[in-house]
């Protein structure tokens, strides 16, 4: 993960504080408002960690905007958890800035140098190169 995310990214900081330093069950009491931001970057982490392990992954992604999507049907589950279980209201336009800012940190991830090609790699079936057979050319002629 941390080849994708480093652990002082934006992404592991706010993983790290709803997992780890905030209880996850009471991180929206101590907050006047729903946190865009914290979630938004969670649920990128939570994408790239979710799609690393396999998980619920039936068919892998074969080129970039097929990773892309994955990525993003993932971190909008997660945005759903996070928001199913605060007990804050969102703003309006909460749900869609949240969404964007989770859509932009999958982009910028999938864009620095090879992690794209990486991710696509991690998940493909280990298939042996295929041989190449030489078919010999026959003519056969019929007389008549």
């Amino acid at each position: 993960m941390d080849n994708f995310l480093a652990p002082h990214s934006t992404e592991a900081v706010a993983h790290s504080r709803l997992r780890y330093e905030e209880d996850w069950l009471d991180w929206d009491i101590s907050r006047p408002s729903f946190d865009e931001s914290l979630v938004a970057h969670c649920a990128s982490y939570h994408a790239f960690d979710r799609y690393l392990s396999g998980e619920d992954l039936f068919i892998p992604p074969r080129f970039p905007s097929e990773l892309e999507r994955v990525l993003r049907r993932h971190a909008y589950d997660s945005i759903h958890n996070a928001i199913s279980r605060s007990r804050q209201t969102l703003k309006t336009g909460g749900y869609s800035r949240t969404c964007h800012l989770a859509e932009q940190s999958i982009r910028s991830v999938l864009n620095t140098e090879d992690n794209a090609r990486r991710l696509l790699a991690w998940h493909r079936p280990n298939t042996p190169s295929p041989v190449t057979v030489e078919m010999a050319r026959t003519v056969s002629v019929i007389k008549v």
